[in-house]
């Protein structure tokens, strides 16, 4: 399902990540970074909180906004009961949201808050997404401290957090339409193998976002991907061609493949993971290129495990979700 909106634009961006993140291919574009997963903090989820209210904070800055400003936050992160966005929203005191589409939640965002904007009465909305390598994996697979090998097929999850204000005020970047996608589950049980399980909900909603806003792939300077990584980037390219005909061509890119820089950072195997990981990148590079010309019209696709440890020990398989926002350039 489409929906085309009027009156959407993304006002203001910040990034805020960690060592890793820093070392990566777009260290420079942060506009926060710090140098150990704790960041000075007790825990590696109060660690989370404090990355969320840093870019809230850099965020409000860049426009001169106060948090009353703000009249709806939607939060979104891997933790238990989005744990470290819930927490984080008591000390902004303002109405909130709490969402969960694990890696896609940063798409479902800009769904809820793009509907919410119709309502003559929101004029500001405050969208925050995060993720902690240490609490992901501790939560999905197991603690790092038990030092277990992964395969190359795994993802590293990115440890960062980004906030970006989205308004019915006309700005240079409009968001064009979302598609909210369907739920696709093809058998997939390997919890190290996010890129197979997600690839194909990845093909469905590009396909369905085409054919519904009667457009091709030559219509988007690029079709940027969340979290598929090395493998997956490559599962989706043939799964296109082979379920729906449509070569992808050089116009898509996975933000997992080139959020680090993989020669040097073997520990990050496949690539990124994470809410944070697609965010970072659209928030840094895209942004950047968007505002300079170079690009246009990007079509974002944030793909999402669905993955329970619960239900993955009952030897059921991974259900997966992607959602699609559509940005341009406002003319």
């Amino acid at each position: 399902m489409t929906i085309n909106f009027d009156n959407v634009y993304l006002k203001v961006a910040a990034t805020v990540a960690c060592k890793d993140e820093k070392e990566g291919n777009f260290g420079k574009l942060y506009d926060k970074t710090y140098d150990d997963y704790y960041i000075g903090c007790k825990t590696f989820e109060q660690a989370e909180m404090k990355m969320i209210e840093d870019s809230v904070k850099i965020a409000l800055d860049k426009e001169n906004l106060k948090i009353n400003d703000i009249d709806v936050i939607i939060g979104a992160d891997l933790s238990n009961q989005v744990t470290a966005n819930s927490y984080s929203s008591v000390k902004f005191n303002r109405p909130y949201i709490g969402l969960y589409n694990a890696c896609a939640s940063m798409c479902e965002e800009f769904i809820v808050a793009g509907s919410l904007l119709q309502n003559k009465e929101i004029k500001n909305i405050l969208l925050n997404v995060s993720s902690h390598n240490m609490t992901a994996e501790r939560q999905f697979r197991n603690p790092v401290e038990y030092g277990c090998p992964k395969p190359k097929r795994s993802t590293f999850t990115v440890t960062g957090a980004a906030s970006a204000v989205v308004t019915n005020e006309k700005t240079d970047i409009k968001v064009k339409s979302v598609s909210i996608g369907t739920t696709t589950d093809l058998g997939v049980t390997d919890v190290y193998d996010m890129g197979s399980v997600m690839a194909p909900s990845a093909a469905r909603t590009i396909y369905e976002h085409l054919i519904e806003t009667n457009t091709t792939i030559d219509d988007y300077d690029i079709i940027l991907t969340g979290d598929l990584g090395v493998y997956g980037k490559e599962i989706l390219k043939e799964y296109m061609k082979e379920t729906y005909d449509i070569d992808l061509k050089n116009k898509h890119e996975d933000s997992a493949c080139i959020i680090y820089d993989r020669k040097n950072q073997e520990q990050v195997k496949a690539g990124g993971s994470g809410p944070a990981c697609l965010a970072l990148v659209t928030y840094t590079d895209i942004l950047n290129k968007m505002k300079t010309g170079n690009l246009k019209r990007v079509l974002l696709v944030a793909t999402g495990a669905l993955m329970s440890p619960t239900m993955n020990n009952q030897k059921l398989s991974i259900p997966s979700i992607s959602h699609a926002v559509s940005l341009e350039v406002a003319k």
